[in-house]
């Protein structure tokens, strides 16, 4: 018998919140490369994690946020004034997708436990959660600041089920980002893999148990009898 899906864990940056609402919001200081920009930015930022995990040499999301900013805009030769400063604050308050706060909703509703998983440091993620307004939707915020090592680390997935008392079996994990979803799998989770972009699949040795173009059928994927 399939173990009963007992928690639904998200990541946040890509899969509830926009990681290029930040660049969008001041594309006319940025200029006509802004989407460049943007894509790089968060190369950059995922890039950094995974060498500074495999250097064991830890250095909080914030601080690799701030320094693929910094590469990104060096790359562009993008000097002015106040516009790093913009671009950073910005990325605090990052947008949710629409989608978002209904399904959090719905989930709740139905009586699943929701939280959050992400490498992003607690100050950022409680502003992004304050800033979309899902704070009383979410039992816990988790971030991989307790392990100090970043994803797809089996022991950042580990965190979850420490937390919660429950078996990786009885967890369902969202990610818009391909290697996490992978991770996750990986780890043992169920896991639906938030296809955004409709990038072909990947990572064939722990595939996801499902994937979506949205967060908006997850709750009937889950729900359903």
């Amino acid at each position: 018998m399939t173990p009963k899906i007992e928690l639904c864990v998200f990541d946040a940056y890509g899969t509830l919140f926009d990681v290029h609402a930040a660049i969008e919001r001041h594309a006319a200081a940025v200029g006509p490369q802004a989407g460049d920009v943007s894509r790089l930015w968060r190369l950059k930022q995922l890039e950094y994690t995974w060498n500074r995990s495999l250097m064991g040499r830890h250095a909080d999301f914030w601080t690799l946020t701030q320094d693929a900013l910094d590469f990104a805009l060096a790359v562009f030769g993008i000097r002015q004034a106040g516009l790093r400063q913009s671009l950073l604050e910005a990325y605090r308050v990052l947008k949710a997708y629409p989608e978002v706060r209904p399904v959090l909703q719905q989930l709740k509703d139905a009586g699943m436990k929701l939280a959050i998983l992400s490498n992003g440091s607690p100050q950022m993620l409680q502003d992004a959660v304050a800033g979309a307004q899902i704070g009383s939707l979410l039992d816990a915020v988790i971030s991989i600041e307790e392990c100090g090592i970043y994803k797809p680390d089996p022991r950042v997935y580990r965190l979850v089920c420490d937390r919660f008392a429950v078996a990786p079996e009885q967890v369902s994990f969202q990610s818009s980002n391909a290697w996490d979803a992978a991770g996750a799998r990986a780890f043992g989770f169920s896991v639906a893999w938030i296809n955004r972009s409709g990038q072909p699949p990947e990572y064939a040795f722990a595939p996801p148990t499902l994937t979506l173009a949205s967060l908006a059928a997850l709750p009937e994927a889950l729900l359903r009898p």
